[in-house]
Order: C-alpha cells, then sequence, then structure tokens
C-alpha cells in the first residue's frame, strides 16, 4: 500500500487526519460531504434534458417498505379502535350525567313533598280564613309568609270555577246534570288540589256539571230516527211477487190462442 506523498514527492510519514465534521467548526456553516459533493457535480455535468436513471430498490429495502407499511396499517386499525372506544365512554359518561341528573330531580321533588305534605291542612285553614276575611294582623303576614315559602319550594294550587274536569287531577264528589253543558265543568270547589312539579300531592274535590238527562235523552233519539229513515237494503218483502203475478196476467191476455189471428 502507497503511503500519500508530499509536496516535494517524497513519502508522508505519519497519521493522515481528514476533517469530515459536517460543521465547519470556523464558519459555523453545513459542509457538503465529498460523496455527495461528486454526485452533483455529476448531475451538473448530466446533458440538459436527460435525468438520472432511477435506483432499483433492493430487495431487503422492498422487504422493508412492505413491513413498515403493514405496521402503518396496524396502527390506524388500532387508532380507529381507540377513538371508538373514546366516543363510546363519552356517550356513556353523558348517558350518566343524564340519569344522575334525573335522579336528583326526583329525589329533591320527593323530599319536598314530604315536608310540604305536612303542611297542606295548615294552607287549607290559611285559604279559608282568607275566604272569610279573617286572615288579618300578624296572622296575615304569617300565613302569606308560609305560602312564598312552600311557593318557592315548588308546591302549586290549582282548580278553579270553570275548569273543564280532568279525572288525572280532579276529584268528583257530585255530578250535576245542567242544561247547555257539552263537556264536565267543575262548578264548585270543595278543596284545591297542589302539584309538586308533575307530581300530584293531593286531587281537588270538586263538584262537576254534565250534560242533562234530557239533552242525553234527546239526542239517543235523534240518532234512532237517522237509523229508522234510512232503507233497507232491497224492496219490501212482497211487492216482487205483486209484480210477477201482474206482469203474468197482461202477458196471458195479450197472447192469442192457437189458430185465432192476432188481434189488430
Amino acid at each position: 500500500m502507497a503511503l500519500p506523498e508530499n509536496d516535494n514527492g517524497r513519502e508522508h510519514q505519519g497519521p493522515v487526519i481528514r476533517d469530515k465534521r459536517r460543521i465547519d467548526p470556523d464558519t459555523g456553516e453545513l459542509r457538503t460531504p465529498e460523496g455527495a459533493a461528486a454526485a452533483e457535480g455529476a448531475a451538473e455535468q448530466a446533458p440538459a434534458g436527460e435525468s438520472a436513471p432511477p435506483r432499483e430498490p433492493r430487495a431487503d429495502e422492498s422487504a422493508g417498505g412492505v413491513a413498515d407499511r403493514k405496521e402503518l396499517e396496524a396502527l390506524r386499525a388500532e387508532l380507529e379502535e381507540r377513538v371508538h372506544d373514546l366516543k363510546r365512554v363519552q356517550a356513556e359518561y353523558a348517558n350518566y350525567r343524564r340519569r344522575v341528573e334525573r335522579d336528583r330531580v326526583a329525589v329533591r321533588e320527593q323530599a319536598v313533598a314530604q315536608v310540604v305534605g305536612e303542611l297542606l291542612p295548615i294552607l287549607d285553614d290559611i285559604g279559608r280564613a282568607r275566604e272569610h276575611d279573617e286572615l288579618t294582623g300578624g296572622f296575615k303576614s304569617v300565613g302569606e309568609s308560609l305560602e312564598a315559602l312552600v311557593g318557592k319550594l315548588g308546591l302549586k294550587k290549582y282548580a278553579e270555577k270553570g275548569d273543564e274536569f280532568d279525572p288525572n287531577v280532579h276529584e268528583a264528589l257530585t255530578l250535576v246534570p245542567t242544561p247547555g253543558v257539552t263537556v264536565p265543568t267543575v262548578i264548585e270547589v270543595f278543596q284545591p288540589g297542589y302539584l309538586v312539579g308533575d307530581r300530584v300531592l293531593r286531587p281537588a274535590r270538586v263538584v262537576v256539571a254534565g250534560p242533562s238527562d234530557e239533552e242525553a235523552e234527546t239526542g239517543t233519539a235523534e240518532a234512532e230516527s237517522v237509523e229508522a229513515e234510512v232503507p233497507a237494503d232491497g224492496p219490501v218483502a212482497g211487492e216482487p211477487a205483486a209484480a210477477e203475478d201482474a206482469a203474468a196476467e197482461n202477458a196471458t191476455r195479450e197472447r192469442p190462442a192457437d189458430g185465432d189471428e192476432p188481434r189488430t
């Protein structure tokens, strides 16, 4: 192996040091490797319009590319699975929050109903005192404060004269037939009803006015008369036989006997 020579043509004695650092320590700029510089020079020397022939991938590079694609597909499948799991967990959490909120409201209404239910007799006494103009003085302020407090808790009073009767929230004590009434209507309130949210704490006890018996009978008679005026299917019994007999008799009189000349 020949040793490198110096400028005078003599062989150089000692180690040869080549600086292969990518960054120039003096200027701080990026250096171009010798092989890359040679490739760039070859590309510059190539004729214009011609490109270097594509390099065929080696067997190990092709196998590596297939392995990378399979790994990428596996990662994508795993990512989609994780996204689906996240969406499912999010939906379950949203359903859990709605269920907890619904249960919280139901528990609150039940607790309020238990507490306010014990105060209903007192509220009835306050209402009767107001009707008889006895709610005066300090008793008036106490009664109004109590009504305002239970109103904030969600207690609602209902049932007024003239309301349409609803068996879900009303308790009919008496049904009074009244002319001109077509729909059952409340005409008197014996005891008001109370609601807590959608829960009926106590149904209203009322007197109901309904259609009178005469109107009900009149409606039934009109329906029967309409049905009677409708003719039955087919002719009246007996008429077809009489018509057929008359037609046969006429045909016998007008037909001449054998050998006789026909009538002119």
